[in-house]
């Protein structure tokens, strides 16, 4: 059965999200209805409509992926929740990315490492090892653009809970990564870091990984 998508999603407890994906997946107008939602002035509904896409991305990524290049212009808004929902969703959509269109959006993607917002920052970071895994073959070129992160205008303290959610994602792909050396020493530097959670990525990372 057909539900009212606009008056379920602007509920803020919604009970079956999982409904709604899986109309939007068979129904293209309510897929573009709740893609056109993610920008809506409506905070509650807004926020739904994303998470019913992370659940269409999680179900039937290529059911979105014709949606492509809005998310890719929402990666330049002056709203700081559309440029992190953009690099979330983008980032899921590699998986069905056959046009190989991510690679022409790299740099363009990465460079919001250097957002002038610490969450959307730490969004990227924590969406790259969907990329990796989506696309192994940039895998050394995701690590060099995440070792960049000095190189941003984030405060010491902001890089610090940035590195920890970067040493987190290279322990995931540890193993494939060729500079081994320069990896390690990163998180080495972590053990000195300011943050709690950047201090104990480095501990889990360097027990896991690093041979005494």
């Amino acid at each position: 059965m057909k539900v009212d998508v606009h008056q379920m999603l602007s509920e803020k407890e919604v009970a079956n999200l999982d409904q709604v994906a899986q109309q939007a997946i068979a129904d293209a107008e309510v897929l573009r209805e709740i893609v056109d939602g993610v920008v809506s002035k409506d905070e509650t509904f807004r926020y739904n409509c994303f998470k019913v896409l992370i659940q269409v991305c999680e179900a039937a990524p290529g059911a979105l992926y014709p949606e492509w290049d809005t998310f890719v212009e929402l990666l330049g808004s002056s709203n700081a929740f559309h440029r992190g929902l953009a690099i979330q969703i983008i980032a899921r959509l590699t998986r069905a990315d056959t046009e190989q269109r991510f690679d022409d959006v790299f740099d363009r993607f990465f460079d919001v490492l250097d957002d002038d917002k610490v969450m959307v920052s730490r969004y990227l970071v924590q969406s790259a090892g969907q990329i990796v895994q989506s696309k192994p073959y940039l895998r050394e070129r995701v690590t060099a653009r995440l070792l960049t992160v000095d190189e941003t205008r984030h405060t010491e303290s902001r890089k610090d809970l940035i590195k920890a959610d970067i040493v987190q994602v290279l322990g995931e792909s540890f193993k494939e990564l060729e500079d081994k050396e320069r990896i390690v020493a990163f998180v080495e530097q972590q053990l000195e870091s300011s943050s709690p959670k950047a201090r104990k990525a480095a501990k889990e990372f360097l027990k896991a990984h690093v041979i005494d």
